[in-house]
């Protein structure tokens, strides 16, 4: 791809500084809008009562912009535009529009919108870097093999050890009669998993009656970049400044957590001792050119694994229980698969998790109705016609809505809304298009740790289901919270201690210090096969 200045015009890929303007009117460079770059734009529908100087602002739910625009989708169809203030977007989730998009030699990723936002603390980090940044591909490249097999099987006793404190708390709530507070307690289990297989960290969440500081920054900078979205340009300043400084004072948290965990890898002695990804951060070089990742630039990725390596994964799992507690036929044979694979296992190991084929369905459906990263952008690498219709100048760029890309009915059926792990059932896989399942994104770009995510999430619904039964409340609704990610919003399950449950794991080893829509039953249960999704 081209590289591209900071006075380039038309594309999302010139390099913007953290904290610094992208535009004139103070915006990131991600923020121009599309008569920038859809030279026929007017052919792309938008919402009615448009006004002269607001746009399409009637009616939008500035807390759940997500979800507002998925409602904007199935109105409009599966190209739209919107415009808010003086920038218009433009959103795609049909089938046919996201696989021309996902072609690889003539879009890239696009770095805009809330991602943009959280340059100020990520940088060119993997997750936020713009495509022509050289740190993007070296840290891409070092990284990399930590996410092999060898590598995951390396990080599996650990993932074991927290689950056990999981497994622990969760006991204790079943002996008082109290319900869990699903996402919080996800949250404390992927923030340990991550910070302990990744950087040799404990921050002691179970042990904790609050969320840990750094959840609660982190928190606080991913709803700031959301709504960063909803203000125009000229008037943040204004009319967010005192939710700037509190972001400013989010940012430092994370910094000082992270400045914290990689002294205390030096002050430990020197790194390559345990081969995880900080070492790799601090040690590797480059195989092509002997480069290393600078000090500031480790910062970045640290901050990007402990934000993205957790936040998604509680998500996907708080989901994936709803589902559970929701379906408990789906559940009964979630369950009956792990008491076959495992049997009397005290732990399993690495391979037994992979074997979990119809859990793995279950997770997959759960992220089609619920990708909790639900979007990504993608723009033109030079002048195209997207999908044969509608022409794309060198730089412009949509948004794919993908929990709309998951319920596209031309790909999953009148029944899209059903919650249904049939779905993924091998030759249902196999019979569908390509690129109509992108929980982790697309390309070169997409998740470097999406094999980690799944082999984490599979590994302890295995176990919450060989542990519990689950009970819902039948007064709960689903609601969904939006700060970039998604997430099941006051979601508490009831646990019932199953009497044939297998023995007690061994002591852990030591380390350092929304209205859900309307759903039927799902299909008939039939013999277990691996869906892999894509």
């Amino acid at each position: 791809m081209a590289r591209t200045t900071g006075t380039d015009r038309t594309t999302g890929t010139g390099p913007t500084a953290p904290g610094a303007p992208g535009t004139p009117d103070g915006l990131p460079k991600g923020f121009r809008g599309a008569e920038l770059g859809w030279p026929e734009l007017r052919r792309i529908p938008h919402p009615s009562h448009r006004l002269p100087l607001a746009g399409d602002v009637l009616g939008a739910d500035v807390r759940r912009p997500l979800q507002d625009a998925v409602r904007l989708g199935r109105m409009l169809g599966p190209v739209y535009r919107r415009k808010v203030f003086r920038r218009e977007f433009v959103f795609v989730w049909g089938s046919r529009y996201v696989a021309d998009l996902a072609d690889e030699s003539r879009f890239a990723k696009h770095v805009g919108l809330g991602v943009a936002n959280l340059r100020p603390v990520a940088g060119d980090g993997l997750f936020t870097a713009y495509n022509h940044e050289p740190n993007w591909q070296l840290a891409h490249d070092v990284l990399a093999p930590g996410f092999s097999r060898e590598a995951m099987s390396g990080y599996h006793p650990l993932m074991l050890d927290v689950a056990e404190r999981l497994l622990d708390r969760w006991d204790a709530e079943e002996v008082a009669g109290r319900t869990v507070d699903v996402p919080a307690d996800m949250t404390k289990l992927t923030l340990e998993t991550i910070a302990r297989t990744g950087f040799g960290h404990d921050f002691g969440s179970f042990e904790r009656s609050r969320p840990h500081p750094f959840v609660t920054a982190m928190v606080g900078t991913l709803t700031h970049a959301q709504r960063r979205n909803a203000v125009p340009g000229p008037l943040a300043p204004l009319l967010l400044r005192a939710a700037a400084r509190r972001n400013a004072d989010d940012i430092a948290l994370l910094e000082r957590t992270v400045d914290a965990v990689v002294a205390a890898r030096r002050d430990a002695g020197g790194t390559g001792a345990t081969g995880d990804l900080l070492d790799r951060m601090l040690d590797t070089v480059h195989p092509g050119t002997g480069e290393r990742l600078a000090p500031d630039n480790v910062r970045r990725q640290v901050i990007t694994f402990l934000v993205a390596g957790h936040e998604t994964t509680s998500g996907a799992l708080s989901f994936a229980l709803y589902y559970l507690a929701r379906h408990p036929e789906i559940a009964a044979r979630a369950r009956a698969e792990v008491d076959a694979v495992w049997g009397d296992t005290p732990r399993p190991d690495y391979a037994q998790v992979a074997r979990l084929r119809y859990v793995r369905r279950v997770l997959d459906e759960s992220l089609r109705l619920w990708p909790t990263a639900p979007a990504f952008a993608r723009e033109a690498r030079e002048d195209t016609v997207l999908a044969g219709e509608h022409p794309m100048r060198r730089g412009a760029w949509a948004l794919v809505l993908t929990p709309m890309l998951h319920r596209d009915p031309e790909v999953w059926g009148p029944d899209a809304e059903r919650f249904d792990p049939e779905r993924f059932e091998a030759a249902a896989v196999r019979a569908r298009p390509a690129h109509t399942f992108k929980p982790f994104g697309t390309g070169a770009r997409a998740c470097i740790g999406r094999q980690f995510a799944l082999h984490e999430a599979m590994l302890v619904l295995g176990l919450l289901l060989r542990r519990y039964e689950f009970r819902a409340d039948p007064a709960y609704r689903l609601r969904v919270a939006e700060r970039l990610t998604l997430m099941p919003e006051g979601l508490r399950v009831e646990l019932e201690r199953r009497p044939t449950t297998s023995t007690p794991m061994t002591t852990p080893m030591t380390i350092s210090t929304a209205s859900p829509p309307d759903e039927t039953e799902a299909s008939a249960p039939r013999r277990p096969v691996r869906g892999t999704g894509e």
